[in-house]
Order: C-alpha cells, then structure tokens, then sequence
C-alpha cells in the first residue's frame, strides 16, 4: 500500500494511491497525472509523504561509495576500516524534520563547496521499538568536497538547508526487497546529465543490521527514518548546480523528483517568512 499526504480544500490529509488515484482519509478522490510522480490534479498539492522526528543515515554500505570516498579522501584507511567492520557507521542528518523536504520541493547544495552530489538511497521508516513501518526514496544531498577534505567535517558536509528528500510515498507493510533504484539529473533545458541504477542486493550489510545498531542504546523516536547508504555515485568532474533536477525511481514507491537550489536561499526564504 502506497500512502500519501496531500493538501487540498480539506486542509491536509492522508491518502492511499489506487490504480492512479489517491483516496483520502475523508473519502475523496484525487486523480494523479502521473502514478510515478504522483503529479496531482486540481487544487491539490502532494506533500512529504512524513515528518519524521529524526533522519538517520547509514554510509558505506556499498561498495561504489566505499571506492569513491576512498578516492576523493586524503585519509584513506578509514573507508575501507568501516566498510569491513562489524560497527556500520551512522549519523545524524536532521531532526525536527527542519532540512527534509518532501517531493517537488527544492534540495539545496552548499554555497561553501564546489563539489555536491545526490545520494538516492531506500529510505526505513521505523516503527515503535525499532520495527520496520514501511519504506520510502530518500535523496541524502551531501558535499564530497567538503567530507572529502576530512572525515571529521561529515555534519558540515551532510547537514544544512535542503540537504534531505523524502517521497513521494510511503510503502506499508514495508517489502522485503531487494529494491531496484535508478536516478537522473538533467539540467535546466532537460538534458540529461546522468544516469544509473544500482539495487539493494549490492549491500554489504542487512536493513536488519542497520536499524539494530541504530537503536542499540539510543532513543530514536518512532517515525523517525534510517537512510541506508548509496550506491550510485556520479562521476568525479560531476557536481549538482542551481536549475538542475534530481529524479530518484523505486518501482513500487515511485519517483522522487527535486529541483537544485543554493542552500543560502533556502534559508533567506525561511527568513522572510518568520
């Protein structure tokens, strides 16, 4: 079951997506142009599908993105050390759900760094007691300039303005996988400036595995969601730019489709709106 939030004339609602067509927790209906992107019609707006408490991410847990931190680090040894532990490694992206955004919205890239990449990755929505509610499409936004640089600057690196995308829908029960997942960025014009696919069977560690280590001694809220690491990583003379668009498609979950903006005036709009 697909799940979706939505506003409308109701104010916001909970929906289902059926055949096309989301059905709301009052009864209507609302058809989708796109049963993908979940293009609404009318006076209906398609939100982040939640507001989780807190966002999670686990990192190297493919082995593309163990190459590619390897290869932009200056401090090798430490990639390759966490990609083989037994400890996965884990961190905070956002809390307050203040840096997510949900699909259509603008993602925003460092004004700090020139190097800043997409990461699409199967987002785990967390039950009460750790428990696996469902599955979504998270885009973990980061500057590899910046964690490339040293490791120690990983906050900085993934933590700021539009940094997450969340969408543009919940599954429930959550599938056991694995998940197909293929992005795009195209620039202003349309034109496409990269594209793969990678699949959860790549992972070197479990769903199981990740969430048992995050909640192992720490109070991770229900709701909250776990990204589980990326393993499509563009090339080196790549970055994401202003005007650019993110496309991230999970057959089953749909695409989360995003827009690139500079992170400074994702706050400045913030700002005008206190």
């Amino acid at each position: 079951m697909r799940q979706v939030r939505v506003r409308g004339p109701n104010g916001v609602e909970r929906g289902v997506v059926n055949s096309g067509v989301i059905v709301t927790e009052t009864g209507g209906c609302v058809g989708a142009l796109d049963d993908e992107r979940l293009t609404l019609t009318g006076a209906y707006e398609l939100l982040i599908p939640l507001e989780p408490p807190e966002v999670w991410c686990a990192g190297v847990t493919y082995e593309r993105s163990r190459n590619a931190r390897i290869e932009e680090s200056a401090v090798e040894d430490v990639y390759s050390l966490v990609y083989d532990a037994e400890r996965p490694e884990l961190f905070l992206k956002d809390a307050g759900c203040r840096r997510t955004v949900g699909p259509g919205k603008p993602i925003g890239i460092r004004s700090d760094s020139a190097w800043n990449v997409p990461e699409p990755e199967i987002g785990l929505v967390l039950g009460n007691d750790g428990g696996l509610a469902g599955v979504t499409i998270g885009n973990d936004v980061s500057s590899r300039e910046i964690e490339g640089a040293n490791p120690l600057y990983l906050p900085q690196a993934k933590v700021y303005a539009g940094a997450c995308a969340l969408g543009p829908a919940v599954v429930t029960p959550a599938p056991n996988g694995p998940f197909d997942i293929r992005m795009r960025v195209l620039d202003s014009s349309g034109e496409e400036l990269f594209t793969g696919e990678t699949s959860t069977s790549r992972m070197k560690r479990s769903f199981d595995e990740l969430v048992e280590f995050l909640v192992r001694d720490n109070p991770v809220p229900p709701g909250s969601v776990l990204l589980t690491g990326t393993g499509l990583v563009p090339s080196d003379d790549f970055t994401l730019e202003p005007g650019h668009v993110v496309e991230i498609e999970v057959p089953g979950i749909g695409i989360l489709a995003n827009p690139v903006v500079l992170a400074t005036s994702l706050l400045e709009r913030t700002a005008a709106n206190v």
